[in-house]
Parts: C-alpha cells; sequence; structure tokens
C-alpha cells in the first residue's frame, strides 16, 4: 500500500535507532501477531486491551508511538487520545484499524491522532508508518487522506458529529456497517470475535435507538451517511 504523507511537524528532529512503540487493541491475538512482525523493526516496550489500561501503561512507558484500534468495548481509541493529549503531547498516535469508515479516520484525526491505516497493511508498510509519525509526518492510504482533505477543506471549523449515529456505541456500528454491507449474523460474530446472540441483541438495540424496524432500513440508512 502507497502511504501518502504530509510534512513533518515544526521543529520535529528525526529519531534514530529503534523507535519505542506501544500497541493498544482489545484482540490478544492480534496483537501477538503485531509483536512478532515488528519485533526485530521496533522496541515493542508494552501493550494494553482496554482503555484505562492503555491510559494508565502508555503515561508510565512513554513510548514514542502508539498503535491504536479504533472500536474497543470501553470507549476506544478515542477516549485513549483524550485522555493522553493533554498530559502528554510528545506521545504520537497511529490508528491501526479494521474500519476504513470515513466517520472514524476523521473522528480519529480531530482527536489527535497523526495517522490512520488500516489491519491489512504489510509489516514493512507499518515499520515506514511509525517511523514517519515519530518524525512529525501525518501517513495515510491515498483513500483514507481523501476523507480527511475532503472534510477539513470543506468543513474546516465543524465538529464531525451525527446525533443519531452518536447514539450508538463503538460496537454497534461496527455491527451495523457489516450488516449494511451484507453481512449475515454468524458472519458479523465471526469478524467481530463475538457470539451470533451478542449480534442479535446489538442489532435489537440500534433499530430501537435509530426507532426502525428492519436491517434493510439500517442497511439504507448506513448508506445515506457512508458508513459502508
Amino acid at each position: 500500500m502507497t502511504m501518502v504523507e504530509q510534512g513533518p511537524v515544526e521543529g520535529a528532529a528525526p529519531r534514530e535507532g529503534r523507535l519505542r512503540v506501544f500497541l493498544v487493541d482489545d484482540h490478544a491475538m492480534f496483537r501477538a501477531g503485531v509483536r512478532a512482525e515488528l519485533g526485530a523493526r521496533v522496541e515493542v516496550v508494552g501493550e494494553a486491551s482496554t482503555v484505562a489500561e492503555a491510559v494508565s501503561r502508555i503515561a508510565a512507558m512513554q513510548p514514542d508511538v502508539v498503535l491504536l484500534d479504533v472500536h474497543m468495548p470501553d470507549g476506544g481509541g478515542r477516549a485513549v487520545l483524550e485522555a493522553m493529549r493533554r498530559t502528554h503531547p510528545q506521545v504520537r498516535f497511529l490508528a491501526l484499524s479494521v474500519s476504513d469508515a470515513a466517520e472514524d479516520v476523521i473522528g480519529l484525526i480531530r482527536a489527535g491522532a497523526r495517522g490512520y491505516v488500516t489491519k491489512t497493511i504489510s509489516p514493512e508498510e507499518l515499520t515506514d508508518a511509525i517511523r514517519r509519525v515519530a518524525d512529525g509526518d501525518a501517513v495515510f492510504s491515498p483513500r483514507l487522506a481523501g476523507f480527511v482533505l475532503d472534510a477539513f477543506a470543506s468543513r474546516p471549523d465543524a465538529p464531525v458529529a451525527d446525533p443519531e449515529l452518536d447514539q450508538l456505541t463503538n460496537r454497534e456500528r461496527e455491527v451495523l456497517r457489516l450488516l449494511a454491507r451484507g453481512y449475515a449474523y454468524k458472519e458479523i460474530a465471526r469478524e467481530l470475535y463475538i457470539s451470533i446472540k451478542t449480534v442479535e441483541t446489538h442489532v435489537s438495540n440500534v433499530l430501537r435507538k435509530l426507532q426502525m424496524s428492519n436491517r434493510y432500513e439500517l442497511s439504507r440508512w448506513a448508506a445515506d451517511r457512508r458508513l459502508v
């Protein structure tokens, strides 16, 4: 994947040696895979699976770059960013997510992330993205960069907000997005590592919150907001 970057932050000095990287993701198997792939390229100094754990450990370790998942059960990457950016502005964050939805990308960048890449990225490309973010660059894949440029060019001072969408939890948004893409409940459960019963509960909650009666209405609603 070709990376698109902006210029470095004014005053940022190039980094030398192995970068200190921290992993935040609620899937232990994914963290283990990233650690294995990056171990020889950077120094993975720690990891966390929850927002509270991430905030505490990042503050203690003060890594160069945090690889940050977007969607976690207790608030996700945005909650980590909002907790850390005032007290530890020197720590830089690179979102690493399965989601390529515009609202996720823009929301994380507005919250303070220096880049956003998807989990399809290769180890070599991820290492390069980490180093560029540590040096002060802003790094995105081309499609994701387009979301950010369009949002900031058309409404530079506007918050990324949708009163209806804001009712939904991060997990409900994930379920809604996959549902709108045509996934069956069984496929959603497998994709998100949750039970079919949990998927059914999330769908029921989304229908109730958005005052809709079936998945087809949800799919149209999601398509109108470019969630798919």
